[in-house]
């Protein structure tokens, strides 16, 4: 971090450090304590020094003005990475099916267990299986399979389509708030962790189902949607394509502390890879972002970062913008910006809904997290899927 002559910051190692001490206490229950740490530091408040200067610097000025932004997204930040809820979550309980299956498909409950840990998922089975796609779905915080099927109105797409689609669901255990911990090392790389338990599940359903190998993608929403750019470049392999909402780019993060700073300034250093965390591979995993302009809680920049860490500047670009309502999109004026590689193909697609906030575009109000005013992020991942595949196996 710099100040705004473009000095380094002394103060920004502190910073860091005082945020992951506030990590540590809050894994420990003690929110109260964390939140008086993160004032402190972040916003200057408490006791001063005695021989503190009586006016700030502005490198001072600076780190404040970043900080204090921290500290508006602190409150959703230690409710689990979240946003502002939108919609009540589905009820489920007594066996109730939940919002969002659709007609003719069923939505049923498994598990699995793998050396790396076990997860309880939710998977949609259309009503014609034949060799099918597979689309995995990772939820954000405080959500779980069913709210997420409900709120991205994914089931009754993939019904007509003829798509398999499977939820993983991150355990109250694993995080309090049901985050996918994509801001740790250990699940971060191929066959280690998250990671491993979520492709594990991928290749039970392709076991158990007629699911063409060529054609498995995954997608999250917010810390899910961080996980699934971790996991997409830990098995390049495995998933064809990625899609990623309101997310951060792979390995942006390497504890809770760095992660509070990339959600709301981007990840520091961070340009066509990592700086820090886990490998990025060297091929280019296919890749559509859909990102709020007002987002309060992941800034706008991850998905710049995101962009980058694809290579989509040395794509072929070309956007359109549509201003208004739009019977094809919805209601929201957006940009969609698409990359082609030499053949003409699509490899990346951004989508910058402007005025929308950290929740699903398009979404349906009987989930969480939605925007029922943008344009459908959910067809238009499905699109952008349909035109990759994995090469076939010789």
């Amino acid at each position: 971090m710099s100040d705004i002559s473009g000095k380094p910051d002394p103060k920004s190692g502190d910073t860091l450090a005082d945020l992951a001490e506030a990590a540590r206490l809050t894994g420990l229950g003690r929110l109260d304590e964390a939140t008086a740490l993160i004032q402190r530091t972040l916003t200057g408040r408490g006791p001063a020094p005695s021989d503190a200067a009586p006016h700030p610097s502005g490198a001072e000025l600076r780190v404040r003005e970043v900080m204090d932004s921290v500290m508006r997204g602190l409150a959703p930040v230690l409710e689990g990475f979240g946003g502002a809820r939108r919609g009540p979550a589905p009820d489920t309980a007594g066996g109730t099916a939940p919002r969002g299956t659709a007609p003719g498909g069923s939505f049923v409950a498994r598990s699995l267990s793998v050396p790396a840990g076990s997860r309880d998922y939710k998977l949609f089975i259309p009503g014609a299986p034949q060799a099918a796609p597979l689309v995995v779905m990772l939820h954000g915080c405080t959500q779980n399979p069913d709210d997420f099927a409900a709120g991205t109105g994914m089931n009754a797409l993939a019904e007509r389509l003829g798509i398999f689609v499977a939820y993983p669901a991150q355990s109250r255990s694993a995080h309090p708030q049901k985050c996918w911990k994509w801001y740790d090392p250990g699940d971060q790389g191929r066959e280690t962790g998250e990671p491993a338990i979520v492709a594990g599940i991928t290749r039970a359903v392709m076991a158990d189902h007629a699911i063409d190998p060529a054609r498995v993608y995954i997608a999250g929403m917010s810390a899910g949607g961080a996980a699934a750019l971790n996991i997409a470049h830990a098995y390049p392999d495995l998933y064809a394509a990625v899609g990623v909402h309101s997310g951060l780019a792979a390995g942006c993060a390497r504890d809770l502390g760095s992660a509070l700073v990339a959600m709301q300034v981007g990840a520091p250093g961070l340009g066509t890879g990592p700086s820090f965390g886990a490998p990025v591979t060297g091929k280019r995993i296919p890749t559509i972002v859909f990102h709020g302009s007002d987002d309060n809680t992941v800034s706008v920049r991850n998905a710049d970062q995101i962009l980058a860490q694809a290579e989509a500047s040395g794509l072929a670009a070309e956007s359109e913008s549509v201003e208004g309502a739009d019977a094809r999109f919805g209601g929201r004026p957006f940009t969609r910006t698409r990359y082609s590689d030499r053949t003409g193909r699509v490899v990346v697609e951004d989508w910058r809904i402007r005025g929308a906030g950290h929740a699903w575009s398009g979404g349906k109000p009987e989930g969480t997290y939605t925007d029922p005013e943008g344009p459908d992020a959910s067809r238009a991942m499905l699109d952008f899927f349909a035109g990759h595949a994995l090469a076939k196996a010789p």
